[in-house]
């Protein structure tokens, strides 16, 4: 049995621990400019040609760490809301944590890919542009993972080369983009073998509070008789790895409660055996807290990564 400090002891100890303002998060140096750390490159593209989501068009920007060698394949991350997370100026500033942490190899050289929702221009002058944002983030379904894998990541790999090993490629997203993630990796775990969860949406904005019971049931080992692609599905399935983090402030609406279906996915996931972690704070619906503890979620992420491979 522990022995317990004495009650002086303790009290000074908790006296001592820095006091903080509920939902008062901060960045660190990990996600601020560092002296002597190589910067990567970022450029802007466009996409307006997708089939899957027709008559969208959507900003997307490429992340190249300055580390990056033509001859030999890198990491991949996939940015749901991706303007949101390669801001500089903003909560999360994915590409300075990423150049800082390749810098001191806490993690692999990893191209970043940070793609905006699709929207509908205006058929008319004056009129606004429709967002798909929703349709393309809370639905469930092999619609998103298609457009990444059939349409816009091969414009990348045109010009940049990447693993094709899923253990090597991650899917990140907050909110509505947090369970779009998911849903990518769920869907196509031979394509996607990591996944970041901000603040996820694991609600019924179109259906994604029914994931808990289909992890769950994703459990059962198939039948032996049960087709190839099915098992492949399963075991691929069983290699994920997912990091979910929420605030106890976070939304609570018609469509559910963000925190309690955030901790019933942890339970889920912990009970089928898939690799996971769930941060909790107290935060509401923002990216202040997911932003501020997003470099030891990327060293979590790619921890033991023996490097990538070419398929």
């Amino acid at each position: 049995m522990k022995q317990l400090l004495p009650p002086l002891v303790a009290l000074v100890l908790i006296c001592a621990q820095p006091t903080r303002a509920a939902d008062d998060y901060k960045l660190g140096a990990d996600s601020t400019t560092q002296p002597g750390t190589p910067a990567g490159t970022v450029e802007k593209f466009n996409f307006k040609t997708s089939k899957i989501f027709p008559g969208t068009e959507r900003d997307y920007w490429v992340y190249v760490p300055k580390q990056y060698n033509p001859a030999q394949p890198a990491c991949l991350m996939v940015f749901q809301d991706g303007g949101g997370y390669q801001g500089t100026n903003g909560s999360f500033r994915a590409p300075v944590v990423m150049d800082n942490l390749i810098h001191k190899k806490e993690m692999p050289v990893t191209i970043g890919v940070f793609i905006n929702p699709g929207s509908v221009p205006p058929a008319e002058p004056g009129q606004k542009s429709r967002s798909n944002r929703s349709f393309e983030y809370d639905s469930l379904g092999d619609a998103y993972a298609r457009f990444l894998l059939e349409e816009l990541l091969p414009e990348v790999e045109k010009k940049w080369k990447v693993t094709s090993d899923p253990a090597g490629r991650a899917t990140v997203g907050i909110s509505s983009g947090g369970i779009c993630a998911f849903t990518a990796a769920w869907e196509r775990p031979d394509s996607f073998g990591k996944v970041i969860s901000h603040i996820g949406s694991f609600t019924n904005i179109r259906g994604g509070h029914v994931y808990p019971a289909l992890i769950r049931k994703a459990s059962v080992e198939p039948d032996k008789n049960a087709p190839a692609s099915e098992r492949q599905l399963w075991e691929g399935r069983r290699r994920l790895r997912v990091f979910l983090q929420e605030g106890s402030n976070d939304l609570d609406n018609l469509h559910g409660h963000w925190p309690l279906s955030n901790q019933e996915m942890f339970a889920a996931l912990k009970f089928t055996k898939i690799e996971c972690d769930l941060v909790m704070g107290d935060g509401g619906h923002s990216g202040k807290h997911g932003g501020a503890i997003l470099p030891d979620t990327m060293r979590w992420l790619w921890r033991g990564y023996a490097g990538p491979t070419a398929k």
